[in-house]
């Protein structure tokens, strides 16, 4: 039977470099990342795409992207931040656990390049770099 990799993650069954985790909400660097501090933030409870997460665990879910947003964007010094969240292979869904990925943009890369895979000493000094960095936001 096939695992869900983020599942694994969410239960430390799996390797990530977290930069932030609660009771609902763990969220790490992509290992193929579109640019350097590219974070997924996901539910830990197993919703296969935006469909079946309840609506108030969606506004938690996006509250906790909106805070690690700030944190990227601080420690990448990036000049924007895409936020994506696809649903289903046609939108682009790769690992079918609903999923936010926080992506930093400077002027030189308007559109998404694949940079590869990004080896886990390097995730984890940008991850060094993120987690101070996230803490609650103000309002606004």
């Amino acid at each position: 039977m096939f695992e869900c990799i983020f599942c694994q993650i969410a239960r430390k069954e799996a390797p990530a470099s977290v930069v932030y985790e609660d009771e609902q909400v763990i969220a790490f660097l992509s290992n193929r990342p579109v640019n350097i501090g590219h974070t997924l933030v996901v539910p830990k409870k197993h919703y296969e795409n935006i469909y079946g997460i309840p609506e108030d665990e969606a506004a938690y879910l996006f509250r906790i992207a909106k805070r690690i947003t700030h944190a990227v964007k601080d420690a990448v010094n990036a000049e924007g931040i895409r936020l994506v969240q696809n649903n289903g292979e046609v939108a682009g869904q790769v690992v079918f656990h609903l999923h936010v990925h926080v992506i930093p943009m400077k002027p030189h890369n308007m559109f998404r390049h694949d940079n590869g895979y990004r080896e886990p000493e390097d995730l984890e000094k940008d991850a060094e770099k993120i987690r101070p960095l996230v803490r609650e936001q103000p309002p606004g």
